[in-house]
């Protein structure tokens, strides 16, 4: 059984590293505050966080019946993931979080059938609007939804932003193999945009013969981790990101907004090679690959706390395109205040404002207290 009741000694995923936290619990504190574009966050308490997770009773339930199996090195994360109430809450205050913008972490989801995905997709939504609502001025939402039916997604999409007030989704991986540059996922793209949301595109685990090919016949538990956090994740979404790119979807879509997190997925670092040799064999691109990370993509820190990639994001994408996050639970809140604590030695104060909230209320509609 969950409790939030502590201490609670949990085992966290942080990159590679197994860390014990030990979690107790706080009194909530009340506030009040309204949905997505009429949303204010205090200027005082404003470290605004956009890649933090959650799962619901009724997703575990639905991928269970599936034949989903938690891996053990995240089961324990389970309680920290249930909880999108005074437990979560209590946490963030800890380290000076203010606010969270929710996603589901859905691993097993893209197995269902495209029925049972969409219509999960529609109850996790309504209970994290439940959750945000008991919490407007702490917790915001990001749609899940079930790209296996497009249309079905696009048509979630918006009921997700125009009712529910949510600020956008959060998008795993591939989905049957595909990344989502194929046309059958334009029309959640087309709505997002028209809508004036972001995507957030997050790792998922490989499909099964990258995963046989690339990560199999290690000792223990190094190809699972290495197909993870330990590389794999970052080097399939950045590949992703680029797919995305030269398949002329932002032409296509000018004022449409990806956000990727973990420092960029390795790209800044990658960035002007990629660019060089990509944008000289795709002439249909309005500009070279560089400049789509200026016009239409931003990156977060989540699971990153250290300065050298910092320092390599700074120089390559810039400031007003980053954005703090922590990647909670699987990181901890605690180390996201570290790295904010850090940030003097390379930010001055305009900048960390930018970096830590400034740049997530313009992105996704936020406005701050006067």
């Amino acid at each position: 059984m969950c409790s939030t009741e502590g201490p609670l000694h949990l085992l966290l995923l942080d990159g590679v590293n197994w860390l014990k936290l030990a979690y107790s619990s706080a009194i909530l504190i009340p506030h009040s505050g309204n949905s997505r574009r009429t949303g204010i966050v205090p200027s005082s308490m404003s470290n605004i966080t956009l890649e933090e997770h959650f799962v619901t009773e009724s997703f575990l339930r639905a991928t269970r019946a599936n034949g989903e199996r938690t891996p053990p090195q995240l089961a324990e994360l389970q309680c920290k993931l249930l909880d999108i109430g005074p437990g979560r809450i209590a946490d963030m205050d800890k380290s000076g979080i203010y606010l969270q913008v929710l996603s589901l972490a859905a691993m097993g989801f893209d197995a269902l059938d495209a029925d049972t995905a969409s219509s999960l997709a529609h109850d996790v939504n309504d209970e994290l609007a439940a959750a945000v609502r008991s919490h407007p001025a702490r917790l915001r939402g990001f749609a899940t939804l079930a790209l296996k039916a497009p249309a079905t997604a696009a048509a979630e999409l918006e009921r997700c932003v125009t009712r529910l007030g949510f600020h956008g989704a959060l998008l795993d991986g591939t989905t049957d193999g595909l990344f989502l540059d194929d046309p059958r996922f334009l029309p959640v793209f087309e709505a997002a945009a028209h809508l004036g949301v972001p995507i957030y595109l997050h790792p998922a685990r490989p499909p099964q013969p990258v995963q046989e090919a690339y990560y199999s016949g290690l000792p223990g538990e190094l190809g699972f981790l290495l197909s993870i956090a330990g590389w794999g994740w970052h080097a399939e979404t950045g590949l992703h990101t680029l797919r995305l790119i030269v398949s002329g979807l932002f032409d296509r879509l000018p004022t449409l907004q990806l956000i990727i997190g973990h420092m960029g997925e390795g790209l800044p670092y990658a960035l002007a090679r990629s660019s060089g040799i990509l944008s000289h064999a795709a002439p249909h691109l309005r500009q070279p690959v560089a400049d789509y990370f200026q016009s239409n993509i931003h990156c977060t820190t989540s699971g990153y706390f250290t300065l050298p990639p910092l320092r390599c994001a700074l120089e390559v994408v810039g400031i007003d395109r980053l954005l703090f996050s922590v990647d909670y639970p699987y990181s901890p809140n605690t180390r996201g205040r570290a790295f904010l604590d850090s940030l003097p030695e390379i930010l001055g104060t305009d900048d960390s404002a930018k970096l830590t909230h400034r740049n997530a209320e313009h992105l996704l509609g936020l406005r701050p207290a006067v």
